[in-house]
């Protein structure tokens, strides 16, 4: 179990235009050494859209340093986004991945203190993003989606610190579990009464779980993801 992992980058960014079309977007990030968290996110973090995008229930977005290497390899090159996060995260960390992190573990940040809220849910502006019409139905489909944080304790992050596991209460529950369920084929209503039982899992996602239990069908996409 790893328990522990160095922050590699900690990623900041204002709005810019995304795309050929000129969405405005904060997926645009650029690294600093340090940043005060608050409730909300980042200061000096921003984002364009307040309905799906960051709030205290997805105050940071971790993304793995060490997808990079996948996407690579899937992708042929990834785009030259210079200094700018790839993924629009706000941390990169030289461990971790959707595997070691589970619904409501407890981390220090260096001054500050988080608890993991949800998963990543893979929107349309990463096609933008990348110039690839199916880059988040791709990041979906690939489980490799990073992961959001609440703020439990505000305070200073810097680049380099080691962030340590303080708690994790619910152990059988990997994000990497969590996405196979809700993003895969396979249908267990004990399970899905489980993840709308969570406390500490976002709202949001225990709603998709109960809209499941009660409509017997998955949620459509395709807006999400920009599919037509």
């Amino acid at each position: 179990m790893i328990v522990s992992a160095r922050i590699v980058h900690i990623r900041t960014g204002g709005l810019q235009p995304l795309g050929t079309e000129g969405v405005i977007s904060g997926i645009h990030k650029t690294p600093v050494k340090q940043a005060w968290l608050g409730i909300n996110g980042l200061e000096g973090d921003l984002q364009a859209d307040r309905l799906h995008h960051g709030g205290a229930e997805k105050a940071l977005h971790h993304y793995p340093a060490s997808h990079y290497a996948y996407w690579q390899q899937i992708l042929g090159k990834l785009p030259d986004f210079g200094d700018s996060a790839a993924f629009g995260e706000n941390l990169t960390t030289d461990a971790l991945t959707e595997q070691d992190v589970c619904v409501g573990d407890i981390w220090q940040l260096d001054q500050a203190i988080v608890e993991v809220s949800q998963a990543r849910q893979p929107c349309w502006k990463l096609n933008l993003r990348f110039a690839k019409q199916n880059m988040a139905r791709l990041v979906q489909d690939s489980r490799r989606t990073g992961w959001y944080y609440r703020v439990l304790t505000p305070g200073m992050v810097a680049t380099g610190y080691i962030m340590t596991l303080l708690e994790r209460p619910y152990p059988n529950w990997p994000l990497s579990r969590l996405l196979d369920t809700l993003y895969g084929s396979t249908w267990c209503t004990e399970v899905l009464q489980e993840i709308a039982m969570l406390s500490p899992l976002s709202e949001s996602w225990r709603s998709l779980a109960k809209q499941r239990l009660k409509t017997g069908q998955v949620e459509d996409w395709r807006k999400r993801l920009g599919e037509p």
